[in-house]
C-alpha cells in the first residue's frame, strides 16, 4: 500500500509560474492617453522588460509550467501584457497576448489612436517569421 501510495504520488502533475502579468482590474486604472511611465511603474509595478525600439514600451510576461513525475516541465499558459508608450512617454495602447494552441492570441486590447499604425515590435518579430528569400542572402534582385 505504501509503495502505490509514493507511485501515485510521484505522478501527480506539479505546476510553477514565473513572472507576472497584471490582471484586468489592474490595467483597468492605466488610461491610455493620460498616464505615463512613472505612474504606470507606480500603478502596477516594474516590468518584466522594457521595450528594445528606444524604450518603446512596458512587456509583462507571466508563464505556468507543468511537470509530470520526472518528465520534462511543459509550458501550459503564457500570458504577455505589453504597454506601449508614445515620444513623450505617455501610454499610447495596451495589449494583453495570450498563447492558444501554440498561436499568439491578442486577447485584449486599448488603443488611442486610429488603427492606421497598428505595427507593434511583437507583431513585426511574429510577422517576419518565414518570410526571409534565400537571393536577399546571395544578392540576387
Amino acid at each position: 500500500m505504501l509503495a502505490a501510495a509514493v507511485l501515485t504520488s510521484a505522478c501527480t502533475p506539479l505546476y510553477r509560474n514565473h513572472g507576472y502579468a497584471p490582471t484586468s482590474e489592474q490595467l483597468a486604472e492605466v488610461q491610455p492617453g493620460v498616464d505615463t511611465r512613472d505612474t504606470v511603474a507606480d500603478v502596477i509595478g516594474p516590468p518584466t522588460a522594457g521595450g528594445v525600439l528606444d524604450g518603446s514600451g512596458y512587456y509583462y510576461v507571466q508563464s505556468r509550467f507543468r511537470t509530470v513525475g520526472p518528465f520534462r516541465p511543459t509550458e501550459v499558459d503564457r500570458e504577455v501584457v505589453a504597454i506601449y508608450f508614445d515620444p513623450n512617454g505617455v501610454v499610447e495602447n495596451v495589449e494583453r497576448f495570450g498563447l492558444e494552441a501554440g498561436r499568439v492570441v491578442v486577447l485584449e486590447r486599448r488603443i488611442t489612436e486610429d488603427r492606421l499604425r497598428d505595427t507593434t515590435f511583437i507583431r513585426q518579430l511574429l510577422g517576419n517569421i518565414g518570410n526571409i528569400n534565400a537571393g536577399d542572402f546571395i544578392g540576387e534582385p
